[in-house]
């Protein structure tokens, strides 16, 4: 069978092709591709990324200031409200102090100090992890007061430095195996390295871990090693929640394709490997372990949700009503619950009535889109999450790109809503009006890749395959193939006008 062809987006994609006027047009017709022995695809978009992320870092670079308040020991300066009016937030350093990662307190053992008992609110790895790092800032520190010329400063400081490295570098991985899933299309991966959202959020706080674990798990299984799999994934879940919700994706392909052993071999990995990171934490310090889940139980509508939206634009105080602090909203639990079931369950009708076995990415997409346009919460960084699947599932530059940059730019008018109008900041309006404008992006992506799921010739990835591999419709280059002889199980046989999965 003849291999595709790399695609070219000079050719394919306009907005590459508008850009390209600036070195000379697109690529000639009988230009040679793929003949540098240096700069490669995989090595351009790795630099594209470090760019981006050393903006980024320069972005937070307003919130590393120091001063010396009365000539006495130097302190951070967040002095009238800078971290918003800078617009250089980022949860790793107030959490440093608020978390007790500063006195080497251990999560879910240990509270942080202060006036109530407060734990770790973090996943049990992503908690881990920013002790294990807290503790090299220490021995940075202590390094720094010895040795001469070793660079120091404020522990808050050498802390979110630390952080921003191994922030940074799961984004690189992220681009390496978004590019690594589309060897025909390796540009597409230039929109996760040039990606507005990870300008302004990857340093923000630690979602990109969790983010690189999944995307990794989605290689591996592509690469039909769906055990492996499965162990990423779990990892990735003790980062943060949502990769988890890709095994629901995983399982709707793979009903669809009658493929069950791969779907049971990548969810016994990923909720197997859960376990063994929760379970251990959780027998040791159940009170601490189950705080982060209090945390998601008990918080009211986030700023950035649909629900606060409603709420602020109808002046109604929400479905529970007013509720004193720390109380739990029933009622917009089991709401945000339900209509998050309803999405999904509309997925999988579409899963099973589209016209050939849809593509992962594209449920995958859906999926978590879900979840965050229905949840009671919706923070800034979150948005990470969909920037891999969209680029995996609806390729197209200029309606991908416009939505990022609208993304990204939501941080501008959320900064300066929490200064509110008596510290010159905006009104409440102007915030809820932009949340909107996302929201609508978002669902217009949804309603494209539902469309690309229903007529798979108007899916690029999809278009790019079949120029080259007859009866490519119904391929997916993120599922694991397999012989001929395995595609159906014994007595089972396709639907009237459908090919083989």
């Amino acid at each position: 069978m003849k291999e595709p062809q790399r695609v070219v987006p000079t050719w394919t994609e306009p907005l590459a092709t508008a850009a390209s006027g600036l070195i000379g047009g697109p690529l000639g017709r009988h230009a040679l591709v793929g003949r540098s022995r240096f700069w490669t695809p995989l090595r351009a978009v790795l630099l594209f990324a470090v760019a981006v992320l050393a903006l980024g870092w320069l972005g937070k670079a307003a919130c590393l200031q120091q001063y010396s308040p009365d000539g006495g020991v130097q302190a951070l300066d967040w002095r009238n409200n800078r971290q918003y009016v800078a617009m250089c937030y980022s949860d790793t350093i107030p959490l440093y102090r608020l978390e007790g990662l500063d006195t080497g307190a251990l999560p879910y053992r240990d509270p942080s100090p202060g006036p109530e008992t407060r734990y770790s609110e973090s996943p049990v790895l992503t908690a881990y992890a920013q002790w294990a790092i807290a503790r090299v800032a220490d021995g940075w520190l202590w390094l720094a007061e010895r040795v001469p010329l070793w660079p120091g400063g404020l522990p808050e400081v050498v802390y979110f430095d630390l952080t921003a490295v191994w922030l940074s570098f799961a984004w690189l991985v992220v681009a390496w195996a978004v590019l690594a899933l589309r060897p025909v299309r390796p540009w597409d991966a230039a929109l996760v390295a040039l990606s507005p959202i990870a300008l302004v959020h990857v340093l923000t706080a630690s979602e990109a871990i969790g983010v690189a674990f999944a995307t990794a798990g989605l290689l591996a299984l592509a690469r039909a090693r769906p055990a492996l799999a499965g162990v990423l994934v779990g990892i990735g879940g003790g980062f943060g929640t949502w990769p988890l919700f890709l095994l629901v994706p995983v399982l709707l392909v793979a009903a669809r394709r009658r493929d069950g052993p791969t779907a049971v071999r990548v969810a016994a990995g990923a909720v197997g490997t859960w376990a063994a990171v929760n379970v251990p934490v959780a027998l040791a310090y159940p009170q601490g372990w189950f705080g982060v889940f209090r945390l998601q139980i008990t918080r009211p509508a986030d700023v950035d949700s649909l629900w606060f939206v409603v709420a602020g634009l109808t002046g109604r105080p929400g479905l529970d009503g007013e509720l004193p602090d720390g109380s739990t909203p029933v009622a917009l639990n089991l709401a945000s619950l339900a209509i998050l079931l309803a999405c999904w369950a509309a997925v999988a009708v579409l899963a099973w009535r589209a016209p050939v076995p849809p593509r992962l990415a594209s449920l995958a997409f859906l999926v978590v889109a879900a979840v965050l346009l229905t949840g009671k919460a919706w923070t800034p960084q979150w948005s990470l999450w969909l920037v891999p699947l969209a680029v995996l599932a609806l390729p197209r530059w200029r309606l991908l790109l416009g939505w990022m940059t609208v993304e990204a730019l939501l941080w501008v008018p959320r900064s300066f809503y929490f200064l509110g109008p008596d510290g010159r900041g905006l009104t409440p309006e102007w915030f809820l009006g932009a949340v909107l404008v996302r929201d609508a992006l978002v669902l217009v992506l949804c309603a494209l890749v539902v469309r690309s799921v229903l007529r798979p010739a108007t899916d690029p990835v999809r278009a790019t395959r079949t120029l080259a591999e007859p009866g490519a419709t119904t391929a997916d280059p993120d599922w694991p193939t397999r012989p001929a002889a395995q595609r159906l199980h014994v007595g089972a046989a396709p639907r009237s006008g459908e090919p083989l999965p």
